[in-house]
C-alpha cells in the first residue's frame, strides 16, 4: 500500500477532472461529470481513515482515465444541435 496522498495530490486530482469534463462537447454530458466531481469529493472530504482515502483516491485516478477515454469517444459523435441550455437568449 502506497502513502497517503497530500492535499496538493488531491486538489491536482479534482482539478484534473473538472478540465476533462469540460471536454465533453454534449452540455448534458458536462454538466453531469462536473456535478458526479464536485459531489464525490464533497462525499469523500469527511474521510480520516489512511486507507480509505488511499483508496477514495486510487478511485478518483481510475474515473480519471474513464473520462479521458469517454471524450475521447464522445468527441467523434458531437450533436449537429446544441442544447437549449446553451442558446444565447436575447435580452429583454
Amino acid at each position: 500500500m502506497s502513502a497517503t496522498p497530500s492535499a496538493a495530490q488531491v486538489l491536482s486530482l479534482f482539478r484534473c477532472l473538472l478540465r476533462v469534463a469540460r471536454d465533453f462537447p454534449d452540455y448534458n454530458i458536462r454538466e453531469y461529470a462536473k456535478r458526479r466531481t464536485i459531489d464525490a469529493f464533497r462525499e469523500n472530504a469527511t474521510l480520516s481513515d489512511p486507507s480509505s482515502i488511499y483508496s477514495a483516491f486510487s478511485h478518483g485516478h481510475s474515473q480519471l482515465a474513464l473520462l479521458k477515454r469517454q471524450a475521447a469517444v464522445y468527441s467523434l459523435y458531437i450533436p449537429s444541435l446544441r442544447s437549449v441550455m446553451e442558446l444565447q437568449q436575447p435580452p429583454f
